[in-house]
Formats: structure tokens, C-alpha cells, sequence
């Protein structure tokens, strides 16, 4: 016996046929630009097909083709992003490096500290004590990456308050960064 289908998931299934099937060639030829092989293109525009369609009920249906190669960039730069390896430059540099002064040791260099396993523990506190609306826009705007206006999209909220929620987390990371002597006391130092 078939289940009924809720009037929100038939046009759902509407406005996807309606507006991403027919651009699946196109992200399929851009796909193959950005990562020149066909499995890897492929993956990718899955990837995508399955972004549009839990987004196509918020899409206003505009510029379809330019909202899918948005999504289809993003999420190739977010792939790219979880699997690129760290390459030493020069290993022996690199030993000398990690065997430099600690982070916070006098004579230890800006890259030291953020270096440090210090920092992220700060960091990664500081981001843990943020209320998680806060949280939640650091995530989407510095670390994903996306816009104001993106980021304002996928917590449905105006593009002011991810502005101002963005202003106030980053003030926050940067007064324990600031109270660990991870950074300097100047103004807008982070």
C-alpha cells in the first residue's frame, strides 16, 4: 500500500523537476571543468541534486541555472576543503618549525601561535561557550564560507542579525584569545 504524498513534498517535487532537471547537463559539463574526472563529476553534481532539493522550497525560482552553480561551487570548495592533504614545502624547515619555541614563549612568531595546539584549545572553548545562534553563523560564514545573505537564507533570518550575530561572536573569540595573550590588544587585531 502506497503512502499519500503531503501537498508540501508533491510541489517540492515539482519545483525541482521544474527548476534543477534541466540544468543537470550543465552542472554536469561544469562539473567535469572543476574536477576533470568523470566519477568526481559525478559525485559532485549528486551532491548538488541533493543540496537543490532540500532547498527548492526556499528557492524563489529566479535564475535557476545560477542558484545550482552556486550550490555546485560550494560544494565542490567543501569537498576540497575536508580532503586536501598538508604538504610540508620543505620537511626540513617544517621539523624546525615544530621544534621551535612554544606558542606564547617569548620570541615566538605570529605563525607559532596560531599555530599552537594553545590556540585551538582557545579557540575551540571560545567557540563552545558562544550561545548557539552565534555559533551557528561563525560556522555558516567562517567557516563554510557563505554569504551574509546565504548564511541569513538557511536561518531565515535578515541579513542585519547574521551581520550583528557574526559582530558579537567574533568580539567574544576575540576576548579569550585576547585574555589567553594569543593575540595583540589592539583593536580588531584578529
Amino acid at each position: 500500500m502506497e503512502e499519500p504524498v503531503s501537498p508540501a513534498a508533491s510541489a517540492r517535487e515539482q519545483a525541482f523537476a521544474r527548476y534543477v532537471l534541466p540544468e543537470v547537463e550543465v552542472l554536469l559539463r561544469v562539473a567535469m571543468t572543476l574536477t576533470a574526472q568523470p566519477a568526481d563529476a559525478e559525485d559532485l553534481v549528486q551532491d548538488t541534486l541533493i543540496r537543490a532539493y532540500r532547498a527548492v522550497d526556499r528557492f524563489d525560482g529566479r535564475h535557476p541555472r545560477a542558484w545550482l552553480l552556486t550550490i555546485l561551487r560550494r560544494t565542490e570548495i567543501s569537498r576540497n576543503r575536508s580532503r586536501r592533504p598538508y604538504l610540508l614545502d620543505d620537511p626540513d624547515e617544517e621539523l624546525e618549525r615544530l621544534a621551535g619555541p612554544p606558542p606564547g614563549a617569548a620570541g615566538a612568531t605570529p605563525e607559532d601561535v596560531v599555530v599552537g595546539e594553545t590556540f585551538d584549545a582557545v579557540v575551540d572553548a571560545a567557540l563552545a561557550a558562544l550561545p548557539v545562534k552565534h555559533r551557528q553563523v561563525v560556522a555558516l560564514v567562517d567557516v563554510e564560507g557563505l554569504s551574509y545573505a546565504e548564511a541569513a537564507q538557511v536561518l531565515d533570518v535578515p541579513e542585519g542579525t547574521v551581520m550583528s550575530r557574526l559582530h558579537r561572536a567574533r568580539k567574544r573569540i576575540r576576548m579569550r584569545l585576547q585574555a589567553a595573550g594569543l593575540t595583540g590588544t589592539r583593536r580588531g587585531a584578529m
